[in-house]
């Protein structure tokens, strides 16, 4: 996922945070009050190409060697394992995105 589509992600999910606290804010102010349901996001939505991102064998070894350094080699064998390959050259091109996916969440602790 490109850094620009994760913030637009991201403000995406902020203008949603900012609606629904102000839905609350408005029902404690005057609980006798109807609740409504906060406005939802009216952004165009993206076209299926772009959502379906290119990601490059190079990027992704980069990122899975960078975690294998940091100390996650176990859990780099162990996604790896998980699509059924036992190394980043066997793994199908259209896996590479999801592969990345994971990475990032290993990386950033979830």
């Amino acid at each position: 996922m490109s850094r620009v589509k994760l913030l637009l992600d991201v403000i995406s999910d902020l203008r949603s945070l900012a609606d629904s606290v102000e839905a609350v804010a408005n029902a404690m102010a005057d609980p006798d009050a109807p609740v409504t349901e906060p406005k939802k996001e009216t952004a165009p939505k993206p076209k299926a190409e772009a959502k379906t991102e290119t990601v490059e064998f190079e990027k992704l070894f980069e990122v899975l060697k960078k975690l294998s350094e940091d100390g996650f080699r176990a859990e780099v064998k162990a996604l790896l394992t998980k699509y059924g390959v036992p190394k980043l050259s066997e793994l199908p091109k259209e896996k590479y995105a999801a592969v990345l996916a994971e990475a990032e969440e290993i990386r950033n602790g979830n």
